[in-house]
């Protein structure tokens, strides 16, 4: 069934229009550099790949050769092959990843951590893999071993991205999250995965109150209700890593470029920023009227 691309396409394009000069501006030439114009713009290439993680195709070769080739066909009249589109793809590195943070969504002083395993390969083929040689390593996750990359998020109530980063699969959860939340202030809720004496003093002395569970050795404290609550809600991020990894394929083993996976990847982020309809936290909760309702 055809879409209405339309307002995606205006604003990609807006973007690309600012990015290229930008990038005229910025990036020195070449002395043999070939001027030759490609026949599809940026911004076709951008729209169609954040179009494919919204489509219902599991492969992008199948989504490129039915709903590009035929479906869009009048949207997309200089269509490339698929040969030559594929080999386009590492030119979206840098417009994605600038893209992506001016889509990050809004500080509102409650955030939600967790992090979620990039599997490239199956754990019988790591020692064969040579696409991601050097850069993929094995690591371990509540689901058992992996080969591969984590991703560590940060989302808000609403469902929007904060903040997030790449690392190998044997990085602690742990190490990231100073980087991540810079500059941010409030709570942020994570599981016992995150437990550390001195990251909770830093964060804390910045302005940011990490609020996890405790372990079955650790000593009980008490905790505001109000957090306590949200606490519950963490599953939040859950949802997020779920949708985009069953409805927008981020995670596949058939890459055959470092470049173009990242590429892919980030497409994945684009595309879940703009889809509306985010999962979120309908959260509104008076704590004085609670303590009002108890009698003395």
């Amino acid at each position: 069934m055809k879409k209405d691309i339309t307002e995606l396409y205006s604003f990609i394009d807006d973007f690309c229009q600012i990015y290229s000069g930008y990038e005229k501006k910025q990036l020195l030439p070449g002395n043999k550099q070939r001027n030759r114009l490609c026949s599809m713009s940026l911004s076709e290439i951008m729209t169609i790949m954040v179009m494919y993680h919204t489509s219902h195709a599991k492969n992008f070769k199948y989504f490129y050769k039915t709903c590009i080739e035929y479906i869009h066909k009048n949207d997309f009249p200089n269509a490339l092959s698929y040969n030559r589109f594929v080999e386009l793809m590492s030119r979206l590195f840098l417009p994605f990843n600038i893209l992506l943070h001016m889509l990050f969504g809004e500080e509102t002083g409650t955030y939600f951590m967790d992090t979620t395993a990039i599997k490239i390969c199956h754990n019988k083929r790591r020692y064969r893999n040579k696409t991601f040689a050097g850069l993929a390593k094995q690591g371990k996750s509540s689901m058992g071993f992996f080969y591969g990359f984590k991703l560590h998020l940060v989302i808000n109530e609403k469902g929007e991205f904060i903040a997030l980063k790449m690392t190998k699969g044997n990085v602690d959860d742990r190490v990231p999250v100073l980087d991540l939340t810079t500059d941010l202030t409030g709570f942020i809720y994570a599981d016992k995965g995150y437990i550390k004496q001195n990251l909770f003093i830093n964060l804390y002395e910045r302005g940011l109150k990490m609020v996890h569970g405790i372990k079955k050795n650790m000593p009980n404290k008490l905790m505001d209700l109000n957090e306590k609550i949200l606490l519950r809600k963490r599953n939040i991020i859950e949802t997020v890593f779920d949708y985009l990894k069953n409805k927008m394929n981020l995670e596949h083993t058939r890459h055959r470029s470092p470049i173009n996976a990242f590429v892919h990847i980030l497409s994945t982020f684009i595309s879940y920023c703009f889809k509306k309809n985010k999962p979120s936290i309908n959260y509104s909760f008076d704590l004085s009227l609670n303590y009002a309702l108890i009698p003395n």
